[in-house]
């Protein structure tokens, strides 16, 4: 099957949000503070500067589609910033092409992410 960007953006959300969740229940037990961790690493701020953290760790072709997620249209509420969430949905996009596409660079990717993000 041939995937598009709004798959990849669609299936990256839930990798993400599972991956920190993963994450999560190996740091505490207490379903406040699980909770509390998980959306400070899931919402769109975060995922934005998590992006920038490993631009420069990506390849020509993993650039290449988070540059082309960064222009799928979304729709985002009126107060929100729409270049943070062009950042987070490119993120997205990354994470589920990723996922779908390569496995094992998705793993490499996430070890990454467990040391810069401390867990």
């Amino acid at each position: 099957m041939e995937y598009n960007l709004k798959h990849y953006a669609y299936i990256g959300d839930c990798v993400w949000e599972l991956f920190i969740r993963e994450s999560v229940i190996k740091k505490t037990k207490i379903q406040s503070t699980m909770h509390k961790l998980t959306t400070s690493f899931v919402n769109a701020q975060a995922q934005a500067d998590i992006l920038n953290k490993i631009l420069d760790k990506l390849s020509d072709d993993e650039l290449e589609i988070q540059k082309r997620g960064r222009n799928l249209k979304i729709s985002i509420n009126k107060k929100s910033n729409p270049k943070i969430h062009t950042l987070a949905t490119s993120f997205e996009v990354l994470i589920g092409y990723l996922y779908l596409e390569n496995k094992q660079r998705l793993n490499e990717i996430f070890e990454l992410l467990k040391k810069e993000l401390k867990f």
